[in-house]
């Protein structure tokens, strides 16, 4: 069975600046074989070490030799070549640093710039709490009611209701998101049913459409059109006798009076002399439609009717008279007098 092998780290000149990343990496590098002496630790890290670095290593060897721990080594290391810069750096880059929605996320920065700015204590968690979101915050409170004993407990604190947070809000995404497929689902099937509805609708306005019989009647005062009156005495009704035979005196209609056609085309609403006359039927395939008003043969006969009576009032003729004539007994008023 083949061991699993880790990637050795760079190596270090001790110029370039990066010494905090390049032992963070060879840390990393040693925690993956705990078992390794530190005698074993001391000649292996010589082997990533070059120029300046190198020389620093061999000097350190010839004095200590095999009295050197890996403690001691690792501390004097570290006192000679770590960058001072390089963690103030760290310390502004993880005041600026800030939680976008992943805590997971959040918390590897954080732990990777901690490494070179090393901070502890209040400042550790000012920074954190700066950093997350209300929601967050509220959480760990509800969770955790005492207070931590050290960083790493307030840590793992943070990065679980975070988490809590964040299954909260997906939670919310899924049920907003089933809540407008089904509504989107309704809308679509009402989409669906409502042309349905529409096109039985319009086919049966259409149907009604077809199977009403087609009104073919002149309207009133229309004439001159397509079309005849059933007979002569259908086109005379209601014509009264007097006027009909004024008419029959002229070369016009013997209906109306009117000229440009004859009374079976007449239409007309009044005579020429403005007497109404009732609305005329319209022909069809032979079948006449009767009008909304019978006129019965006593009206289509009727005579005109005579001017109204005036009073009888007593008039005197003008005229010559002869004063001769008169009777003697008789006086001016033309009644007789008993002397």
């Amino acid at each position: 069975m083949s061991r699993l092998k880790m990637k050795n780290p760079e190596s270090f000149n001790g110029k370039n600046g990066n010494f905090n990343q390049w032992w963070e990496s060879v840390t990393k590098f040693l925690g993956f074989y705990p078992e390794t002496v530190d005698r074993q630790k001391i000649a292996w890290i010589s082997t990533l070490l070059t120029d300046t670095a190198l020389a620093w290593h061999l000097h350190r060897y010839r004095e200590l030799r095999d009295r050197d721990t890996w403690a001691n080594y690792s501390a004097a290391i570290r006192a000679e070549y770590r960058n001072e810069r390089e963690g103030a750096d760290a310390q502004m880059k993880l005041g600026q640093l800030k939680y976008q929605g992943s805590i997971r996320a959040y918390m590897t920065e954080f732990r990777a710039l901690n490494n070179f700015a090393q901070t502890t204590g209040e400042a550790l968690r000012e920074k954190v709490d700066l950093a997350m979101s209300d929601a967050i915050l509220q959480m760990r409170f509800a969770l955790y009611l005492e207070d931590f004993a050290d960083d790493e407990g307030f840590l793992q604190a943070t990065s679980q209701a975070g988490l809590q947070v964040e299954k909260l809000k997906a939670l919310r995404q899924a049920w907003e998101q089933g809540k407008s497929s089904s509504s989107g689902a309704k809308t679509e099937e009402k989409r669906e049913k409502r042309p349905e509805k529409s096109n039985e609708k319009e086919k049966e306005r259409n149907t009604r459409k077809t199977n009403q019989p087609k009104d073919t009647s002149a309207p009133r005062g229309d004439y001159g059109k397509t079309g005849n009156w059933s007979s002569e005495t259908a086109a005379f009704q209601g014509v009264l006798v007097s006027e009909r035979r004024e008419h029959q005196g002229t070369r016009g209609c013997h209906r109306c009076g009117r000229t440009g056609h004859r009374a079976a085309q007449s239409y007309a609403a009044t005579t020429l002399k403005g007497t109404g006359l009732p609305p005329a039927p319209w022909n069809v395939s032979g079948v006449t439609r009767r009008p909304k008003r019978q006129w019965t043969e006593e009206k289509e006969d009727r005579e005109e009717v005579p001017a109204a009576k005036q009073q009888k009032v007593a008039t005197v003729e003008t005229m010559e008279i002869d004063d001769r004539k008169l009777p003697l007994w008789a006086d001016e008023s033309g009644e007789e007098s008993d002397f």
